[in-house]
């Protein structure tokens, strides 16, 4: 049987050189940890346009421009994900948790503070860059 195969447009939001992240519920894949707010990619729907819909739908922000960060590939063992990580620096709206979610602004050297799944070490680190 083969794994599934999970599409995530992801972002990192950057607003006065800090950056958003959010906690995920505990019921979720990796659920407690800290993630970069995001979501799956629909079905004919471009990295740009499910990251504009999920974040309007978790954060109530509108981005308005992202540019590629980097794209990640990783077996978590039960699935595997593949993270197209955008930047996103031009934004309308104040972020909150539509969903119930924790959420905070980070500076960028304290985000290895927060304990985040495997495969977002690679985008903190890009991000560091």
């Amino acid at each position: 049987m083969s794994k599934k195969q999970v599409n995530v447009a992801v972002g990192v939001v950057e607003h006065h050189n800090q950056i958003l992240i959010c906690k995920r519920s505990a019921e979720q894949h990796q659920g407690g940890l800290w993630e970069f707010p995001g979501g799956k990619i629909e079905q004919d729907e471009s990295v740009f346009d499910a990251l504009k819909r999920e974040l309007k739908e978790e954060v109530d922000i509108t981005i308005q421009s992202a540019t590629p960060l980097i794209t990640i590939d990783h077996d978590y063992g039960d699935k595997c994900v593949s993270l197209k990580v955008l930047l996103v620096q031009d934004f309308i709206g104040e972020a909150k948790g539509l969903e119930g979610q924790p959420l905070c602004w980070v500076d960028k050297q304290q985000l290895s503070t927060y304990e985040f799944p495997e495969a977002n070490k690679q985008i903190i680190a890009a991000i560091l860059k």
